[in-house]
């Protein structure tokens, strides 16, 4: 013999997450956390290349092969495409309601996440290179 199911949860408490779904604040808490992470990683990366000014690609190369630039180049790799994967997401959420949604879901996050390893390999090989 099963219990009746509750009453059905406030207005409040789905906002909070706390609705049928229980999934309200997961994705909300990620793209915060990549937003706070990209502002130092950003801030890094434009001083990292003003300091570079007009170094030629050796040099470049040199400077991303050190173990502390190439690994916060990785980490703001990850960070970009997780933000962007996210923000996406949400956009689509709102505002496609049609047939399309999960194609274009899995698109955006499938794309995203090839561009994010393209990049990630491609600095571990500068980095094994140098």
């Amino acid at each position: 013999m099963s219990a009746a199911p509750g009453p059905a949860p406030s207005g409040s408490a789905r906002a909070r997450g706390l609705g049928s779904a229980r999934r309200g604040t997961g994705a909300w808490r990620a793209e915060r956390v990549t937003a706070i992470a990209l502002v130092p990683l950003t801030l890094w990366l434009v001083a990292s290349l003003v300091a570079l000014g007009r170094a030629d690609r050796t040099a470049f190369v040199a400077w991303l092969g050190r173990p502390l630039h190439g690994f916060l180049t990785i980490l703001l790799l990850i960070a970009v495409f997780r933000h962007t994967a996210l923000g996406l997401q949400v956009i689509i959420e709102d505002y496609v309601h049609s047939a399309a949604k999960t194609p274009l879901l899995l698109l955006i996050h499938l794309l995203c996440f090839a561009i994010c390893v393209a990049g990630v390999l491609a600095t571990l090989g500068i980095m094994f290179a140098s």
